[in-house]
């Protein structure tokens, strides 16, 4: 049995952790079928594919081609199948159950989205098409911008962010070129960022050459408003904060906190990674913000982890929309069309630069744009009203058995501590780790950063009442199991996962990147 550093076992029998009743001869346990790796599985002298002889050609690689075997391990189609239809049933999975992970909006996607992005007019589009040949998918575009800017109330948008940090580098770096168009860059260097604002953000204003200057939260969980009118002054270029934060809480001051932002000279930056929370309910222009990004694939339920796809579209506000970078969608005679240089642009506009190759992700536009004409502005106020419903629904069962981070109803997501394991000798991770052997994802663990041994809990709206209690139950038995002693439940799991416990720290500092043959 191979133990990690903490002395817990990690695989009992090579890869097979057996349930209560042994373990079995070929490491499967029924359904659940043991499978080694890519490399054991298939053999360098076999191949699924009969291809013909290559012919004879001149190599036009400069003496770069490759002279030996490329060493890919050869299966048959049965065994291709099979290996990633057995890796698939490792896999957690919305569609599989409830996906709690709090700041991530993990939903349902509409099938109806899946199958208008798969149309061929979209999936075989090729990014260095002439522009005359994609008009539809311009069109799109257009209708996605159109859509944007009327839930948030904006100015302008650019489309080409990939991704939530892409976005928020791109509104962060139109707020730098303002400051530079005024004369101000040398003397506004500092971005006031809040505690409980994405991780990502005081990485992305350090990357667009601000300093960081944090804000503590008060005693609810929101900006300490008496610490902010300390730090403005003229040296303040912005602030970047998350609405709802990441607390799962709305802040209440938030167009007095815009009001003393634009009064010092500042821009105000919102990530909209929550946007799930208020769509349909409040338009983010009310709320004084100059640039806010969207996640596509989070509020527009467009599949997303695991590094993609993903889109990131930022609104901006009068304020900044000239300075959105290239490319863009102009409008002219019913034909649509990209402006990709400088030379091409408006006269007043002055675009920061360019911040990827292409123009976007079309899969995301097709099925976020789908997914809102499908709702409608009705149906989209209302996932944000049961987003928010389901959240709360899950604080009031869980908030006498689990430590509830701060008082009063939430957003569309609920906080915990680990206030309620206190002497147990249970850990969060232990804890979380126990959620797995229930059949649940475990929530975000210790996240955000500002209460200890947090617990991050995203329903979504897409959850039923009736999965809604049933999650419940099982967090309220094991919180009572811990309670009562059971100790052992929480330490050695998860006991009926394909894996045991790993040494993750040591995976990530030494990561085996290849496989060589015992």
């Amino acid at each position: 049995m191979s133990m990690n550093k903490t002395g817990r076992p990690t695989t009992p029998h090579g890869d097979y952790a057996p349930q209560s009743g042994g373990e079995t001869f070929s490491g499967s346990r029924g359904l659940a079928q043991q499978e080694p790796l890519l490399s054991e599985v298939g053999a360098l002298d076999k191949c699924g594919v009969d291809f013909a002889p290559l012919p004879d050609v001149t190599p036009r690689l400069g003496g770069m081609e490759r002279t030996g075997e490329i060493g890919l391990p050869g299966l048959s189609e049965p065994e291709a199948l099979r290996h990633y239809v057995r890796l698939s049933q490792r896999n957690f999975a919305i569609d599989l159950g409830l996906y709690p992970l709090g700041s991530c909006t993990m939903k349902h996607n509409p099938r109806l989205n899946e199958k208008l992005a798969r149309l061929p007019g979209f999936a075989d589009l090729h990014p260095l098409q002439p522009q005359s040949t994609v008009q539809g998918a311009l069109a799109v575009m257009d209708a996605l911008s159109h859509w944007l800017k009327a839930i948030t109330g904006m100015d302008a948008v650019a489309l080409s962010p990939k991704a939530g940090a892409h976005g928020e580098w791109c509104g962060m770096m139109c707020i730098r070129a303002a400051i530079e168009a005024r004369g101000e860059l040398e003397t506004r260097k500092r971005v006031l960022v809040p505690e409980s604002a994405h991780g990502t953000n005081p990485a992305t204003a350090a990357e667009c050459g601000f300093t960081i200057d944090q804000l503590p939260a008060d005693a609810s969980g929101r900006v300490d408003m008496d610490i902010l009118r300390q730090k403005l002054g003229p040296d303040v270029a912005a602030i970047m904060l998350t609405n709802p934060n990441t607390c799962g809480l709305f802040e209440r001051d938030i167009r007095a906190i815009a009001d003393l932002v634009h009064e010092a000279g500042g821009y105000f930056y919102c990530d909209g990674a929550n946007l799930n929370a208020i769509m349909g309910k409040t338009r983010v222009r009310d709320l004084g913000v100059d640039a806010m990004h969207i996640n596509l694939h989070k509020t527009f339920s467009t599949p997303h982890g695991g590094g993609g796809p993903g889109a990131g579209p930022v609104v901006l506000s009068n304020r900044l929309k000239d300075f959105a970078p290239l490319p863009y969608l102009c409008a002219d005679d019913e034909r649509w069309s990209l402006v990709e240089h400088d030379a091409d642009t408006k006269e007043e506009a002055r675009p920061f630069g360019r911040m990827s190759a292409f123009h976007g992700q079309m899969g995301m536009f097709v099925r976020a744009l789908a997914y809102m004409m499908s709702h409608g502005a009705d149906g989209l106020r209302q996932a944000s009203e049961d987003a928010v419903l389901n959240a709360n629904y899950l604080l009031a069962r869980l908030k006498d058995e689990l430590s509830p981070a701060f008082d009063g109803v939430c957003m569309h997501e609920a906080l915990f501590t680990d206030a309620f394991l206190k002497d147990t000798g249970v850990t969060t991770l232990d804890f979380a780790k126990a959620m797995i052997d229930e059949g649940y994802h475990p929530m975000t663990m210790y996240f955000p950063l500002v209460v200890h041994g947090a617990m991050l809990i995203e329903p979504t709206e897409t959850e039923s009442k009736e999965s809604l209690d049933r999650f419940a139950d099982t967090l309220i038995a094991l919180a009572k199991a811990a309670k009562a002693g059971d100790r052992a439940r929480f330490t050695n799991a998860p006991m009926l996962a394909p894996l045991r416990r790993l040494d993750e720290t040591r995976a990530a500092r030494s990561p085996v990147l290849g496989w060589e043959k015992a």
